[in-house]
């Protein structure tokens, strides 16, 4: 016997169910009759174009429909948010439902079976595969479909235009705008929500009340404009002027060099906007004076500045000088000193 007679035979691959028991395969409509095939791409080309009519609408509803004070809307929503959302979900949806109409009518309909393999496939299974993705390529029918293809291709591409409008949202931000809130010297500091003007006897040692300037809550009394308390500004300067109020002991405060004169008997005024991301932050730890961001953990210490002791957020967080007036209500002395909000941007 040779040695080559020695050698174990090559096992040969084998199926593990014979027969699994599948039915008798069913022709599809479109797999016997040319009339229906042709109905079928007809119909997935719509699905396409309907994508391309939606995202040309994106743009068209960007650019009519008004965001300013006296926006446009449906119902009680921004027109153009809903607009732009709807439009832009139709878009991709009428793809995705053009791709399966594609597949489930149009390209080869027939059983498979795949063997379990390694996690790591052999050089021969990716060959095969690579084999396979350009037999799956010319199944599809893409390149004697000019229909279906053209329309996919115009499809796809029109979904660019929504992404390039909305980079002209992403400019520079204006700094000069952050540096401006509607907080004016004189202006009172009112609670949150109901409105109403502080006192210095309202606050106790420990308090923490979440505030906002007057000027947002308009009347016959204080007078002011109700231009800036309604709608997108309303939203706007909620955004920048929101604040936090605190009361501590009077000695365990640091006052930063020319602050000295920024708090009144230990009560003192910082905005409520994380400058990391712009996160709203009132999570208040009253032993350590320390203020929390629910987002990000940034962790300010109100009594030395609201400088920042843990997270990662960059600065400070703005500190209004406050005041008392001749009725013993809480004032600004004037607008925040530097802009609010996220410090991602160059400040210059």
């Amino acid at each position: 016997m040779s040695d080559h007679d020695k050698l174990p035979a090559t096992p040969v691959a084998q199926e593990p169910i014979a027969d699994p028991g599948l039915p008798e395969h069913t022709w599809r409509p479109t797999d016997v009759d040319p009339k229906a095939e042709r109905r079928a791409e007809r119909q997935v080309a719509t699905f396409f174009g309907l994508s391309a009519v939606c995202a040309v609408l994106f743009v068209v509803a960007y650019f009519v429909l008004d965001v300013g004070a006296n926006h446009d809307t449906i119902g009680y929503m921004g027109a153009s948010t809903v607009a732009l959302g709807v439009l832009l979900g139709l878009a991709t949806l009428l793809i995705g439902i053009g791709i399966i109409q594609w597949a489930r009518k149009l390209m080869s309909d027939h059983e498979l079976v795949e063997m379990r393999h390694p996690i790591r496939s052999s050089d021969e299974d990716r060959a095969a595969t690579l084999a396979a993705l350009d037999e799956g390529l010319a199944d599809s029918g893409i390149a004697r479909r000019p229909l279906v293809r053209n329309s996919l291709l115009g499809a796809v591409g029109m979904l660019g235009l929504p992404a390039i409008v909305l980079m002209r949202d992403l400019g520079d931000p204006d700094i000069k705008a952050l540096s401006r809130t509607i907080w004016a010297p004189g202006m009172r500091l009112v609670r949150d929500v109901v409105g109403t003007p502080i006192r210095i006897s309202d606050l106790e040692i420990g308090d923490l009340v979440n505030g906002l300037p007057e000027a947002l809550f308009p009347t016959e009394e204080n007078g002011y404009p109700e231009d800036e308390a309604h709608g997108v500004k309303l939203q706007i300067n909620k955004s920048k002027t929101a604040i936090v109020i605190v009361r501590m002991e009077p000695d365990e405060i640091i006052p930063a060099k020319g602050r000295e004169n920024w708090t009144v008997e230990g009560i003192t005024c910082y905005s409520k906007i994380c400058t990391h991301v712009g996160c709203p932050i009132s999570l208040y730890e009253r032993t350590t004076h320390h203020l929390l961001c629910p987002c990000h953990q940034s962790t300010f210490d109100l009594a030395d500045s609201a400088r920042v002791v843990f997270g990662p957020a960059a600065r400070a967080l703005p500190q209004l000088p406050l005041a008392v007036d001749e009725d013993g209500y809480l004032i600004a002395q004037s607008d925040f000193t530097e802009p609010v909000g996220p410090s991602y941007w160059e400040r210059g």
